[in-house]
């Protein structure tokens, strides 16, 4: 046995149908739903249409598209290509789930987008051939990515589209910890470690963060090892938000406190991770990680007052348990997959 492994064991026993009684973890329950609890069955939720379109996977490059900030630098700053354009239309920031739990590492990516030709994107002479020389001969042995090999893998056109009128948009990361969320800007592009949210609005990013949309994650998702892995058909197209995504309130006092709330959790964290003068080596600590593993009552307090303007939003009293939230939420899913009455 290894000192530290996370290993889960579950065994399930069955009868003929005859026992009249069912345990579960050493305990009597009434039943025992599939995904093995016996209390509130959250696996009767149902996607709500309400929410598609607005959650999706990173891209996914499928080869060593990914640059180096000082080879980017060179690749930005080179002048000359045949189609007089600059190497900034394909050479972009990139980050995934590292930098954005640890430190951001300044990396790039070569992405000629989606259905960009072979001929056209040679025209970008110095980004081209750096493919050429160390995705192509990778590539060349996919069965599935051989004829577009300069083309990233899984490019998410549906992501790419859906967050392109944006100034901005929510990541989190697949697996972790802690389920927290962040904010990137154009041109970035979020690699496939990452869930992209299509919203640029506060409120949005206060309800992803708050502890009701948490509860709900925990018990939706799955995990790899000890860490919980998101999964936005289960966990996001389920979870009822205060209002239905796109018919928010805007003159509502409530969503203006959500906004209000998550955006100063953002600024507090943001003072926090990037403080004026710090030391290299004081900077490598200050991690989103780190600070969630701690969780300074500063940061405490912050997602306490997040959480009850999420609350007031659902007409919800402070003091909820986290199975009494859980509840109201499978309720008010119930209510909206089945539409009015």
């Amino acid at each position: 046995m290894l000192d530290g492994a996370a290993v889960r064991v579950l065994m399930v026993g069955f009868d003929n149908g005859g026992e009249p009684s069912r345990m579960l973890d050493g305990l009597p329950v009434e039943s025992i739903h599939s995904d093995l609890t016996g209390a509130l069955n959250l696996t009767a939720a149902r996607r709500l249409p309400e929410n598609m379109g607005i959650a999706f996977m990173g891209d996914t490059k499928g080869g060593a598209f990914d640059l180096s900030g000082e080879v980017a630098r060179a690749m930005l700053a080179a002048k000359g290509n045949p189609n007089g354009r600059p190497n900034s239309d394909v050479v972009r920031p990139w980050v995934n789930g590292l930098d954005v739990t640890r430190r951001p590492r300044g990396m790039y990516i070569v992405d000629f987008g989606v259905n960009r030709s072979e001929d056209d994107a040679a025209l970008y002479e110095m980004p081209f051939e750096y493919l050429r020389k160390h995705v192509k001969p990778v590539r060349a042995t996919s069965r599935t990515t051989q004829s577009g090999w300069w083309i990233h893998e899984r490019a998410r056109p549906e992501m790419r589209a859906a967050i392109v009128p944006l100034n901005r948009f929510i990541v989190s990361t697949a697996v972790a910890r802690h389920r927290t969320f962040s904010w990137l800007e154009h041109p970035t592009l979020p690699d496939h470690a990452l869930f992209v949210f299509a919203r640029e609005d506060d409120y949005f990013f206060g309800v992803l963060h708050s502890k009701a949309h948490e509860l709900w994650a925990l018990r939706m998702g799955t995990s790899l090892e000890d860490r919980p892995r998101y999964t936005p058909t289960t966990t996001f197209e389920t979870f009822p938000f205060p209002w239905p995504p796109g018919s928010e309130p805007e003159d509502d006092a409530r969503v203006k406190a959500i906004g209000d709330a998550a955006q100063r959790l953002v600024t507090l964290r943001d003072n926090w991770l990037n403080p004026p003068g710090a030391s290299d080596a004081d900077l490598k600590k200050r991690t989103l990680a780190n600070l969630y593993n701690a969780r300074p009552t500063w940061l405490a307090n912050a997602h306490v007052a997040l959480d009850w303007a999420v609350f007031a939003a659902y007409n919800w009293p402070d003091a909820l348990s986290d199975a009494e939230v859980l509840e109201r939420l499978l309720a008010l899913n119930t209510e909206r997959a089945n539409g009015p009455t």
